[in-house]
């Protein structure tokens, strides 16, 4: 598989993809908590940021977390998390038949959201 490249960040990545319910529940400088709820079939693509680390936490459903460099997929249930650091690229899915919610604690940092593209020009759906 070609090797993913960055696009321009952008600071609000709520218009690059769909969800069943965002809504934010903090947001300070270098900081900020996110609750997503995505439906079976939807996705967070792959991205990465800068300089801010995510850190996943389960409510409800079942978390599929895809990462790259190194590569591994890591499944996440009610109560668990699990931090990516800054520049590691990342896709969240819905492993479940039903609805997923979660909450991102993103920080400490200015907070950017930065598409990935594969070198052949694709966003990359895929997870092999």
């Amino acid at each position: 598989m070609p090797s993913p490249s960055p696009k321009q960040p952008v600071k609000d990545a709520s218009h690059l993809y769909e969800v069943e319910r965002r809504a934010r529940h903090c947001e300070r400088p270098g900081f900020r908590i996110t609750e997503l709820q995505l439906s079976p079939t939807q996705t967070v693509p792959w991205h990465t940021h800068t300089s801010v680390s995510d850190t996943f936490y389960v409510l409800a459903g079942t978390l599929r977390l895809f990462l790259q460099n190194p590569k591994e997929s890591i499944e996440l249930k009610p109560g668990q998390s699990y931090a990516v650091a800054p520049g590691r690229p990342h896709l969240v899915t819905n492993a479940g038949a039903n609805s997923m919610t979660f909450l991102v604690l993103q920080g400490v940092g200015e907070y950017d959201y930065v598409p990935m593209v594969w070198r052949a020009g694709a966003y990359a759906q895929n997870t092999t």
